[in-house]
């Protein structure tokens, strides 16, 4: 997956040829071929092996947390590590970064195009979402690197198919994609592992398939991403001050007519408008791919006999006619949609709120009919049941004014 991701990333992004490719990552020219010429990601993944030093990593890590600079011979030592030192001290050079002095990072500057900062945003107000509930919910803001141009937008949740359609909606606004997004650690984007970042697979598909990177800020620095961190504060002291909100398409609504005018302001450290400078921004960022990546909620699974699928939480009737038969179930930010064989069987807006059933009338209707055929496929009219008289019973059993005969 990584090997995928980047090598269409240094075609993409940096237009490295094939055969440089195939040398810089120790590949193959052929699988730097099928790399560029696939669509989607590999689906092999080898299972991860452990390693002896496991066991000892959280002793090691007690005593990097209280003495950072303990060299590794000593810790091993401590813990009582009795097998290769080799082994121990890589793990050591992983864990001690993790426990290293704050450096203070000094003021950079970026490039047109070179990258956009990502943060979730949780506004400290009650949304309805309907059903008679409310939630305090997720806003995605991006920041770009060179121009500061800020765009946003509230997600129902922040699972990572609704962070990726959030992105793409957010990319789409833009036109185009920064070289790189930067991301803290985000349990949906990925997080740091023995001393080194690891994005979650549906990240890696999607940067994969634009051919940017997503760059992983250390633990504790939120320095690194200082830029969307002040837009935050920005957000929540000169848009969300005095407002009110009927529902989170409410929201969505105010923020996007309020975003045009935050773009607009002039800006201290820039010095002039942060959209003054978007075009020269934009025109070094890269075209969005000609086919979308898939960044939606996807499910296969057989329709039961109550033709209901559930997803985040909630259930979504479906067209009884596909009970038995295995369905497709997609949704995005807006809607919720059920195929079987290529065939629509269901079609709900989003609900964004949980612990919900969204029955479609026609699919309730459908169902009665289904329930009133009897096995021939006919109708059986009335369902009338033959009753007979008291005396017929007396007379299989012998009885005769209520006596034996």
């Amino acid at each position: 997956m990584e090997d995928w991701a980047e090598i269409r990333r240094l075609r993409l992004s940096e237009g490295v040829s094939a055969r440089a490719i195939a040398r810089r990552l120790g590949v193959s020219r052929g699988t730097v071929a099928r790399a560029l010429a696939s669509s989607g990601p590999p689906r092999y993944h080898r299972p991860a092996k452990g390693s002896a030093v496991d066991a000892f990593e959280p002793a090691i890590r007690a005593l990097l947390a209280e003495f950072p600079d303990m060299p590794a011979t000593v810790i091993a030592e401590r813990v009582g590590w009795s097998r290769s030192s080799s082994v121990l001290r890589d793990r050591v050079a992983r864990l001690r970064p993790l426990f290293a002095p704050p450096d203070p990072a000094s003021r950079t500057s970026y490039s047109p195009g070179e990258l956009a900062q990502c943060d979730l945003w949780f506004p400290a107000v009650d949304i309805p979402v309907g059903h008679g509930q409310s939630a305090r919910l997720p806003v995605l803001v991006m920041v770009t690197g060179y121009s500061r141009v800020i765009c946003a937008r509230m997600l129902p949740s922040r699972q990572a198919p609704d962070l990726l359609c959030g992105h793409w909606s957010l990319l789409q606004g833009l036109g185009a994609t920064p070289r790189a997004l930067v991301w803290d650690n985000e349990a949906a984007v990925g997080s740091w592992r023995a001393g080194r970042p690891k994005l979650t697979a549906e990240f890696e598909a999607f940067r994969g398939v634009l051919g940017i990177r997503i760059i992983q800020c250390r633990p504790r620095d939120p320095e690194a991403k200082g830029l969307v961190e002040r837009a935050n504060g920005y957000l929540e002291t000169s848009f969300l001050p005095g407002r009110s909100f009927s529902s989170p398409a409410d929201f969505n609504s105010q923020l996007e007519a309020w975003l045009p005018k935050a773009n607009r302001r002039q800006h201290r450290v820039l010095g002039c408008r942060p959209i003054d400078r978007f075009d020269t921004d934009r025109a070094g960022m890269l075209a969005l791919p000609p086919v979308a990546p898939v960044v939606s909620w996807r499910a296969s699974t057989r329709l039961p006999r109550d033709h209901y699928v559930r997803l985040d939480g909630n259930d979504y009737s479906v067209h009884p006619s596909a009970v038995g038969r295995r369905v497709e179930v997609c949704a995005d930010l807006e809607a919720v949609t059920v195929r079987c064989a290529g065939r629509l069987v269901a079609e709900h807006p989003r609900c964004w709120a949980t612990h919900q059933t969204l029955t479609d009338p026609a699919h309730r209707a459908a169902a009665q009919t289904l329930r009133e055929l009897d096995r021939t496929g006919q109708p059986d009219p009335g369902q009338q049941v033959e009753q007979r008289r008291l005396s017929d019973y007396d007379a299989v059993f012998g009885l005769v004014d209520g006596a034996v005969a």
